[in-house]
């Protein structure tokens, strides 16, 4: 297992660093299939898209990761150890990231940020040698610099992240950030074991 005190890189995501994002999503830790397009889409698939394996899905999905990446429409954040990715937090703008207002609690919280612009962070991934190790730490902070380098300070940001916490494993947690208050929201996260995507 890493050093807790093990000094993180983190890059953003771009047509550089794709090859480490593709690295990342392969190494079987079971969220390969979604190379992080879940949030991308407003909704499922039609039945009639679905793929019967994970392995037909991952293979979409990067495919479309990709050219979303080449357009300048996905943000994320890669985590590196000792030049090898091992982490990642996927954020982006609320048109970018449309399917977390499916979400019941998060059509609470967007009503009062209708006037704002808005970005989300939807996702988090850690290679399982460097779990609790400080990987999503890094790459959250690291997210959080590039959205306050895109926007004022005092941009409200929602955030969605999937993946497990100490506190509520398989989890979406749904936040609205201001300097002074956060409320925190839980949904199953779709990444989970238990939740069967065609997407």
């Amino acid at each position: 297992m890493p050093s807790q005190a093990l000094a993180y890189a983190t890059k953003e995501l771009s047509k550089t660093t794709w090859p480490d994002f593709e690295k990342l999503f392969s190494q079987k830790n079971g969220w390969d299939h979604c190379q992080c397009m879940h949030f991308h889409r407003p909704c499922s698939l039609p039945r009639d898209q679905w793929l019967h394996s994970r392995a037909e899905r991952a293979l979409r999905n990067r495919r479309e990761k990709r050219q979303l990446v080449e357009k300048g429409r996905a943000h994320g954040i890669l985590v590196y150890a000792n030049s090898e990715p091992v982490g990642w937090c996927q954020y982006g703008f609320k048109e970018e990231l449309p399917r977390i207002d499916n979400s019941r609690n998060y059509q609470a919280l967007a009503s009062r940020g209708a006037s704002v612009r808005l970005w989300r962070i939807t996702c988090f991934v850690v290679d399982r040698k460097h779990r609790k190790c400080g990987v999503a730490t890094a790459a959250l902070r690291a997210a959080l610099e590039s959205i306050r380098k895109k926007e004022a300070e005092s941009s409200k940001l929602f955030l969605s992240s999937t993946g497990k916490t100490s506190a509520a494993p398989n989890c979406v947690v749904a936040a609205t950030l201001r300097p002074s208050e956060i409320c925190l929201h839980t949904e199953p996260s779709p990444c989970s074991k238990s939740t069967v995507s065609k997407s």
